[in-house]
C-alpha cells in the first residue's frame, strides 16, 4: 500500500481519497511516505486546523474553506492529509466544491497532494473524476506480527512458539491494528499469555459491531446432516482446496455454492458444516443490512464486508436466504435510484473475479426472486437443490435428533417413524420430537416426567400439519424449476435403499 501511494504522489496526482477506519495507521504511514519522498506533511482537522508534523506548528484554519485557502499558499513538495473532510462533502456547498477544484488544479503544477481520509467513500459527482480512490487494506500478517511483538514486549512475554504465534495472527486477521493491539493486550491481562481463543472472541465482537457481518461459532459437521450424500461428497472432495499443497498443485480456489430448496431441509445446517469441513472460520452476512439510507453508505458497507472477508480469508461467507437481500434489484432504478442494482452488480463482480480464498455459501428458499445474473455459471462452482427428505434420510434425521436430545435411537422404531413422517422436513421432525419430549415430561410424575415413546411421537404427529401441505404449490413449482437446472443433493441410490427398507 505504501509503494502504491508513493507512486501516485511521484506521478503528480493532486488528490487522493483513502478509505480506511484506521486513522492512526494511515497517519503513521503518511509520515513515513513524506520522509521517504522528502516532502513536508500537514494534517488538517476541524479541531486542530493545519498542523505541520515536522515543525510542530499550527495554522488556525479550522473551517474547511479557510484550510483550502491556506493550502494554496503552501510551498511545493507538500502532502496535506485531511481528516474527516468527507463529512463536509455529504451535502457540499458550491463554493467548497469550486475551491477544492481550484486547489487541485494548483496542486498539480506545484507537487502538492491532497489526501482525504474517510471511514467510507462520500464523493459528490462533481469530484468523482478529480480524486483517485484508494481502499486502504486492513493490516496483513506481517503488520500484525509487529503489533504482536510490541504487546509481548510491553507485557514481558518472553517467547512464543512459531505455531502458536501463527495461530494468534490468524485469529487476529480482519482486525485493524488498534483492535488487534487491544485484543492482544486483553489476552495478556487475562491469561498472562496471548491466546488465539481470546483474540478470536474479540474479533467476533469487533466484526459484529456494524450488524452486517457476524462470525458464527459452529459445532455442526457433516454428521449433523441426515442424507444429502451427493452434496456431502462434493464438499469432501474440496476439503483440502485451501491448503498450500492445493496452491502448489495449481488448483483454483473454490468460489462457492448455491443451495436452493424447501425451508427446513438442512440448507443452513449445510452452510455451517461447510466451514467445519474446510477448517476455516464462518462469516454470516445479512445482505439486507448492506443497504442504508445515506448516499454512498450501501456501497461503503459492501466494500467493508469484502475487505473484512478477504482479510480473514481463508473463510466461508454464508448468505442465508440470499433472495431476500437482493430481490429488489430489478426495480432498483425506480425505487432507490439504482443503489440496489449497483451494490448487487459490485457483489457478483467480486464473486466472479475474487482471488482471495473466500468460499461463498448462499442459501435460498424462493429461486424465483433471485436475479438471473446470480445463477450464471462462474458466480458459484455449483448449484444444488435440496428436496424433502426421503425414507433413508428421514431415518438418519430421526437418529440424529433422538441422539441430540440425549435419548437412544434404539429405543424407537426408526423405520416406522420415518415412514409416518413422509412429507416432513428435517426441522419439522426435530420439532415433532421436541414436542413429544414436552408431552412425555408433562404426563409423568410431577417434576419427574417419563421417557418419550413411539406413542408420544405418534400423538404429536396426528395434529401436525407439515409445510409440504401448506406450500404444496410452491414446492411443486420449485421442483419443476430444479429439473435440469440444479444438481440433486441426494443420490437416487440412497433413495432406493430407503424404499427397499419399507418394502417398496
Amino acid at each position: 500500500m505504501k509503494g502504491k501511494i508513493i507512486n501516485y504522489i511521484r506521478a503528480g496526482y493532486p488528490g487522493l481519497y483513502l478509505v480506511s477506519p484506521e486513522e492512526q495507521r494511515v497517519d503513521a504511514e503518511m509520515k513515513t511516505i513524506a520522509q521517504d519522498l522528502k516532502y513536508s506533511l500537514h494534517v488538517w482537522s476541524v479541531v486542530d486546523g493545519l498542523v505541520d508534523t515536522k515543525k510542530h506548528t499550527t495554522t488556525a484554519a479550522n473551517d474547511p474553506l479557510e484550510a483550502l485557502v491556506a493550502i494554496k499558499d503552501m510551498s511545493e513538495k507538500t502532502i496535506i492529509l485531511l481528516l474527516d473532510f468527507h463529512l463536509f462533502l455529504q451535502d457540499p456547498n458550491p463554493i467548497l466544491i469550486r475551491q477544492i477544484k481550484d486547489v487541485l488544479q494548483e496542486a498539480k503544477t506545484k507537487s502538492k497532494t491532497l489526501i482525504i481520509l474517510g471511514r467510507r467513500l462520500c464523493l459528490p459527482p462533481e469530484l468523482e473524476r478529480e480524486l483517485t480512490v484508494i481502499e486502504f487494506a486492513l493490516p496483513g500478517k506481517e503488520e500484525l506480527r509487529v503489533v504482536l511483538g510490541g504487546i509481548m514486549e510491553s507485557a514481558v512475554i518472553k517467547s512464543m512458539e512459531n505455531e502458536a504465534r501463527e495461530k494468534v495472527i490468524d485469529a487476529a486477521s480482519g482486525l485493524t491494528t488498534i483492535e488487534a493491539e487491544n485484543a492482544f493486550a486483553l489476552s495478556a491481562a487475562e491469561n498472562k499469555s496471548i491466546e488465539p481463543a481470546i483474540v478470536a472472541r474479540e474479533k467476533a465482537q469487533a466484526v459484529k459491531k456494524n450488524g452486517i457481518l457476524e462470525i458464527v461459532e459452529t459445532k455442526e459437521s457433516l454428521e449433523s446432516i441426515g442424507g444429502l450424500d451427493v452434496l456431502e461428497e462434493w464438499l469432501l472432495k474440496r476439503r483440502h482446496a485451501f491448503g498450500q499443497k492445493a496452491i502448489d498443485y495449481g488448483l483454483p480456489t473454490p468460489k462457492g455454492l448455491l443451495i436452493i430448496g424447501i425451508p427446513g431441509t438442512g440448507k443452513s445446517l449445510t452452510a455451517k458444516a461447510t466451514a467445519r469441513v474446510f477448517g476455516v472460520p464462518l462469516l454470516k452476512l445479512d445482505a439486507g443490512r448492506i443497504f442504508a439510507g445515506l448516499v454512498g453508505q450501501s456501497e461503503s458497507n459492501l466494500r467493508a464486508v469484502i475487505q473484512t472477508a478477504e482479510a480473514i480469508a481463508p473463510c466461508c461467507l454464508w448468505i442465508d436466504e440470499v433472495e431476500k437481500g437482493f430481490s429488489g434489484t430489478k426495480s432498483s432504478n425506480a425505487t432507490d435510484g439504482g443503489t440496489s442494482s449497483r451494490v448487487f452488480g459490485s457483489f457478483i463482480s467480486w464473486m466472479q473475479e475474487k482471488k482471495a480464498p473466500v468460499f461463498v455459501v448462499a442459501t435460498a428458499n424462493d429461486v424465483s426472486q433471485l436475479p438471473p445474473e446470480m445463477l450464471r455459471k462462474g458466480r458459484f462452482d455449483d448449484l444444488f437443490f435440496v428436496d424433502l427428505p426421503n425414507q433413508q434420510e428421514r431415518e438418519d434425521i430421526w437418529e440424529i435428533q433422538i441422539g441430540k436430545y440425549g435419548r437412544q435411537p434404539g429405543d424407537f422404531d426408526i423405520v416406522q417413524l420415518a415412514k409416518v413422517t413422509e412429507g416432513l422436513t428435517g426441522s419439522e421432525i426435530e420439532n415433532a420430537f421436541v414436542e413429544a419430549l414436552y408431552l412425555a415430561f408433562d404426563s409423568g410424575a410431577e417434576g419427574q416426567g417419563k421417557e418419550p415413546t413411539d406413542l408420544d411421537v405418534a400423538g404429536v404427529l396426528t395434529e401436525f400439519v407439515p409445510l409440504s401441505k401448506l406450500m404444496a404449490e410452491q414446492i411443486t413449482s420449485l421442483r419443476n424449476w430444479a429439473k435440469g437446472r440444479a444438481r440433486l443433493a441426494t443420490s437416487f441410490e440412497q433413495e432406493k435403499r430407503g424404499l427397499r427398507k419399507i418394502g417398496i
